[in-house]
């Protein structure tokens, strides 16, 4: 029996590995491009965001600003999918260089910060840091995910 108990506390702590693993973000390699400005991705770490599918595909983009590009159209990028294919968004915060769900971010935009697509919108995990963010470097809002609509991505571009 005490055989038997180790080798199920054994699998069950493998089990929860691989579970964990696929609860959060994902890896992304040399040949991940971003599917709205073809970018390599691997080349900007600082700035990776990412989209997982429930079917287990996942999209990486070289920053939050591009990830809402194929948000707000996911046909034109992804015929196949839908915004209800969606599993799980991550963006990389700005401080700890960690992705994080992105619906839980704090998003500044109009900042002196550029990221590899020119202007961006900045995460962060909490106000505080967003606010302090603010205050080093300017930005003219802060924002949550549903928040931001397609407007104020084209006049990131503008």
């Amino acid at each position: 029996m005490k055989k038997f108990l180790s080798l199920f506390f054994s699998l069950f702590l493998m089990a929860s590995a691989v579970w964990a693993d696929t609860d959060g973000p994902v890896k992304l390699s040399k040949k991940d491009k971003c599917p709205v400005c073809g970018m390599f991705v691997y080349k900007y770490p600082d700035w990776v965001a990412e989209i997982m599918f429930k079917d287990g595909t996942v999209e990486f983009f070289d920053g939050a600003k591009d990830l809402f590009k194929y948000f707000f159209n996911v046909k034109k990028y992804n015929p196949d999918k839908t915004v209800t294919d969606i599993d799980a968004i991550y963006v990389t915060e700005y401080y700890d260089m960690k992705r994080i769900k992105a619906h839980d971010a704090f998003f500044v935009i109009g900042s002196d910060v550029y990221g590899p697509m020119g202007r961006e919108l900045i995460p962060f995990l909490t106000e505080a840091d967003a606010k302090e963010f603010m205050a080093d470097h300017g930005g003219r809002r802060l924002l949550k995910f549903n928040d931001i609509k397609p407007a104020v991505i084209h006049k990131l571009d503008d």
